[in-house]
C-alpha cells in the first residue's frame, strides 16, 4: 500500500471539482476555506470549483484539472470540493500513469468514492475518506472536524464514537447545527448455521483489519468497471483481514440488501473482520428494522459482525478514514473507537 507524504504547514492543497461544484453555496465554502488556511494550509483552486452546475464541468475538463493538481510538485494534496453526481463519467480522463508516478492524498467522500475505488483497490493508493473541502464550516467546529484536520496533516488521532448527533441539518434560530439525537452505534452478529439467518445482537468486539468501503450508492455503479479492483484487492490484502465501512446515501433496505448479497456472492466478505454501515442519510419512510430485515438475508448465516448507525458518512458527526490503511475497532456496550496504522 502506498502513503503518500502528509502536507505541511504551508503546504499547499489542491481543491478540483470531480462532481459539483459549489456555486450555491459559496459563502459556507468560503468558512471552510478560512478553516483550512487557519490550520496552516494554502489552498489552490481549479477553474471549476466555484462554478454553479453538477457536474460542475464537462467530464474531459474535470479530468484535465484532476490531473493538473498531480502533475503540479507544489500541490501537496488534492481534495474534492464538493460530493454531487457524474464523478464515474470523468475517471476515463484521469492519467493513470501521472497518478502513480506522483502519487499523492486524494481527500473526499460521497460521489469521489469512484475516485478513491479506483486510486485505492486499482492503483494501491491510500485515500481519504469522509471530507471534502467544504468539510469545516461549522461554527463552532466540533471535535469530529479537528480530528478530520488531524488526519489531513498525518497527526492521525484516536477516533471515538459520540453521544450525540445532528438529526435536522443547520438550526436558523440557533446559528448552528445542534447535536439533537442520540447516538446508536448497534453490533449485530450471525448464527454461523448455513441454514438459520439470524442477526443477534452483541456487546463487545476487538477486530483488526484493512480499511475499504465509501458510498455504497457509488459502489454499486463502480462494479466491472476498470476502475475498481476490489477482488484484487482482498487478495492482494488477505492475510490482513478486512473492515468494511459503508455509507448509504439513499439506497432503500432492498437495494442495500442486493449490494451486499453481491459482495458476498463475489466473496468479498470471506477474509473480513467486520462490516459497519453509517447511519443512512435519506431513509424516507424505511426503519432500521426494515433496513436489518433485509441485511440479515445477507448476513445472518455468516459469523460476521456487522454494526449498524456509525458515525460514519453523510450524518454527522463523521469519521475521518483511510481507505487502504489497518485499522483497530473496538466495540464495547455500543461505544467504539477506531485507531488507524498506516502498514
Amino acid at each position: 500500500m502506498i502513503y503518500p507524504e502528509f502536507p505541511k504547514e504551508g503546504s499547499v492543497i489542491g481543491i478540483c471539482a470531480p462532481s459539483a461544484g459549489v456555486g450555491g453555496k459559496v459563502d459556507y465554502f468560503d468558512l471552510s476555506i478560512e478553516t483550512l488556511c487557519d490550520f496552516g494550509f494554502d489552498v489552490y483552486e481549479t477553474d471549476s470549483v466555484r462554478n454553479e452546475e453538477c457536474p460542475s464541468a464537462p467530464p474531459s475538463v474535470r479530468g484535465e484539472e484532476f490531473n493538473s493538481l498531480f502533475a503540479d510538485d507544489d500541490i501537496a494534496m488534492v481534495m474534492s470540493a464538493s460530493g454531487g453526481d457524474y464523478n464515474m463519467e470523468m475517471l476515463p480522463y484521469i492519467d493513470e500513469e501521472l497518478v502513480r508516478s506522483h502519487p499523492k492524498w486524494f481527500a473526499g467522500y460521497s460521489d469521489p468514492t469512484a475516485i478513491e475505488l479506483y486510486l485505492t483497490t486499482v492503483l494501491d493508493i491510500a485515500t481519504i475518506y469522509g471530507v471534502n473541502a467544504g468539510a469545516w464550516d461549522w461554527r463552532p467546529l466540533r471535535e469530529f472536524q479537528y480530528d478530520s484536520l488531524s488526519v489531513l496533516r498525518g497527526e492521525i488521532p484516536v477516533q471515538y464514537s459520540y453521544d450525540f448527533w445532528c438529526s435536522d441539518g443547520f438550526n436558523e434560530e440557533t446559528g448552528e447545527y445542534e447535536m439533537d439525537a442520540p447516538v446508536e452505534w448497534t453490533l449485530l452478529r450471525g448464527s454461523s448455521d448455513p441454514d438459520d439467518y439470524d442477526l443477534h445482537e452483541e456487546y463487545e468486539l476487538d477486530v483488526t483489519g484493512r480499511l475499504i468501503g465509501g458510498c455504497i450508492d457509488v459502489i454499486n455503479w463502480a462494479f466491472g468497471t476498470p476502475y475498481e479492483d476490489l477482488r484484487g484487492f482482498t487478495e492482494r490484502y488477505k492475510e490482513d483481514g478486512f473492515i468494511w465501512f459503508f455509507d448509504n446515501f439513499i439506497l432503500d433496505p432492498m437495494t442495500l440488501m442486493y449490494s451486499m448479497e453481491r459482495l458476498k456472492q463475489m466473496g468479498l466478505f470471506e477474509n473480513a473482520r467486520a462490516v459497519i454501515f453509517g447511519r443512512t442519510c435519506f431513509p424516507g419512510e424505511n426503519t432500521d428494522i426494515d433496513y436489518l430485515e433485509e441485511l440479515e438475508r445477507v448476513f445472518g448465516n455468516m459469523d460476521l459482525p456487522v454494526i449498524w448507525n456509525a458515525d460514519i458518512g453523510h450524518t454527522k458527526p463523521s469519521f475521518t478514514l483511510i481507505n487502504g490503511a489497518v485499522g483497530h475497532l473496538t466495540f464495547d456496550d455500543g461505544n467504539a473507537s477506531l485507531e488507524m496504522e498506516l502498514k
